[in-house]
């Protein structure tokens, strides 16, 4: 009799171990991510990269009631696209808070930070518009001595992600120069994967990729080269992974390529505008010259004209008000930008906001407009890349608002329908508030013959 259990302790003993060897394994594959990605009232997205071929799938439940879990589809990654998948949770409903779990080949994977995401407000008709924060940032460098420049490095501060996903944002919106393409990155797609892969793969960043909606627009160092223009051969690929890494609602919304999109959260619509797929060559010497093009410019005006938010922001990773003709800025495309500022006001739209990246310093403009409403821009970087001091006089600036560190800022509105406000609180590489600002919906024209439904 002992020895028939001490047989059956035996093969316990080994079937458990034969069984965390397993999920060991599966665990190993892990090579970034969970990420959450957009959120819809009957859907949202999520996002894993492994390392080596593998089934993924994502199981999730409303929080508090995980006899209720359902299953997304499984995928199979595939080396094509750097092992990376996209997973629908399509079995959702509107205004709830899931908790979910990964799974790689079948194996539940333990991760030791929560994995949360929710679904859309119904709010529309019903209630007052959902209070929410979005954090924002550009300019995120990884370094990677093998492969970067010689000398000090241009990455650091990656505590930053510790403290972004500590004030527990709905989502996070990436201005741009999400990543930092090298030399030996953007001629080819093993270049590419290559530099996305390392950039997703930072330790600190992995908890606010597990529970804030993650949405995104490019910049010249995700795109190609430095100062990247329509002329970049590699462009159609670089598109190509980056979705691959970066799962959007929707874009290419112009047909004719690149990255434009929109999305909702709340009372506020998001217009993600491409400044690199259709820009003209930074060193022509013509002021008809593109920038965002007549695609987008046509696309962006149809869409103030039919959006209802309150506040309609428009996101492009270069500045598009600061007065210098320097650098990238949009003054140095005049002809474009006047035409921009036209289609701004000609459109009627009340609650216009622009958010940009790209300069490695923050910075509040202010553009005063007879018999309209003032325009504001709000360019935040860098997150981890160097830290630049400008040289050109932004005659627009805000005073006390030029931030020269490492920096994030949270966006949170608030407040009913008719009395929205959008508080900036911009915040350093430890969470530290440097400088915060409301802007009321009523200053920027909200109320003034505003389209309702």
């Amino acid at each position: 009799m002992k020895q028939k259990i001490l047989v059956r302790l035996i093969g316990v003993m080994v079937l458990a171990l034969f069984l965390a060897s397993q999920v060991a394994l599966a665990q190993s594959k892990l090579q970034s991510g969970p990420m959450v990605a957009y959120s819809e009232m009957f859907e949202c997205a999520l996002w894993v990269q492994t390392k080596v071929p593998a089934k993924v799938q994502i199981a999730y439940w409303e929080t508090g009631k995980p006899e209720k879990r359902q299953m997304t589809d499984a995928k199979q990654t595939e080396k094509l696209h750097g092992y990376t998948a996209t997973l629908i949770a399509d079995k959702v409903q509107p205004t709830r808070k899931y908790t979910y779990s990964l799974f790689i080949d079948g194996k539940q994977i333990a991760l030791p930070y929560p994995t949360t995401f929710q679904s859309q407000a119904m709010w529309q008709f019903r209630t007052e518009p959902p209070n929410f924060t979005f954090a924002i940032g550009s300019c995120n460098y990884v370094a990677d001595t093998a492969y970067d420049r010689p000398g000090k490095s241009y990455g650091s501060n990656y505590k930053i992600f510790t403290a972004i996903a500590a004030n527990k944002p709905d989502a996070m919106l990436w201005l741009g120069d999400n990543t930092y393409f090298r030399e030996p990155d953007w001629n080819t797609r093993t270049g590419m994967i290559y530099r996305h892969t390392h950039t997703r793969s930072l330790p600190e960043l992995q908890p606010l990729l597990a529970s804030a909606h993650n949405y995104s627009i490019w910049d010249d160092h995700d795109y190609g080269p430095n100062d990247a223009d329509r002329s970049f051969w590699g462009k159609k690929m670089a598109s190509e992974i980056y979705t691959d890494f970066w799962p959007a609602l929707n874009e290419n919304a112009t047909l004719a390529g690149g990255k434009t999109g929109t999305f909702y959260w709340g009372d506020a619509q998001f217009f993600l505008l491409d400044d690199r797929w259709f820009r003209g060559s930074n060193g022509e010497k013509n002021p008809d010259k593109p920038f965002f093009g007549p695609q987008q410019l046509t696309w962006l005006k149809d869409m103030l004209h039919f959006s209802k938010a309150t506040f309609k922001i428009i996101v492009a990773g270069g500045q598009m008000l600061n007065s210098a003709t320097m650098y990238e800025n949009y003054s140095l495309y005049p002809t474009e930008r006047q035409e921009f500022l036209n289609i701004i006001r000609q459109s009627g739209a009340q609650g216009v906001l622009l958010l940009s990246g790209d300069r490695h310093h923050t910075e509040l403009s202010k553009m005063e407009r007879d018999g309209a409403y003032p325009l504001y821009e709000l360019t935040c970087s860098p997150l981890t890349a160097g830290v630049a001091n400008p040289k050109e006089v932004n005659q627009l600036r805000v005073p006390e608002t030029l931030v020269m560190e490492h920096n994030y800022a949270l966006l949170n509105f608030s407040g009913a329908r008719q009395d929205r406000t959008m508080n900036i609180s911009v915040r350093n590489a430890d969470g530290k508030e440097v400088w915060k600002r409301d802007i009321k919906a009523s200053e920027i024209g909200w109320g003034k013959n505003e389209k309702k439904d």
